[in-house]
């Protein structure tokens, strides 16, 4: 599911220079080697009791996918450009991910809520949350 996300992200025409999943964004210090940067992660599961009576189970797994984007005011002379290059970046973001049905999900992604996360000397890290579900079988 992740990877189809970044791969939607990263299509032809994307503003990011790079992307990653929870593992790249886990080695990323103060900011990306290059930025803009988008990274992707499967955030919190929560799963219902199964939908079946008998049989194998069967439960809805509703998730939450966490997406942080990271940019910084390359000029260094405005500290404003920064700001709007991240409202540039949430909207392709949104306008990318919103309905997106990603492999093996069973809802399309749904916008939750988005958040600074840090601002600092012109790095600013923005998170979006957006909502999907699948499904867990038990293997028989």
């Amino acid at each position: 599911m992740i990877r189809s996300i970044v791969d939607r992200l990263m299509e032809a025409g994307t503003p990011f220079r790079i992307a990653g999943g929870a593992g790249a964004l886990a080695n990323v210090k103060d900011r990306p080697l290059q930025v803009p940067a988008v990274y992707v992660y499967a955030a919190t599961e929560n799963s219902a009791p199964s939908e079946r009576m008998t049989g194998p189970v069967l439960q809805r797994c509703a998730g939450d996918i966490g997406v942080v984007i990271i940019t910084e005011n390359l000029s260094g002379t405005d500290d404003f450009e920064a700001a709007e290059d991240i409202e540039n970046l949430k909207t392709y973001v949104r306008g990318k991910l919103i309905g997106f049905m990603a492999e093996g999900a069973a809802d399309p992604l749904q916008h939750v809520t988005g958040e600074l996360q840090q601002a600092i000397a012109g790095t600013i890290w923005f998170e979006d949350v957006y909502s999907t579900a699948h499904y867990l079988q038990e293997q028989i």
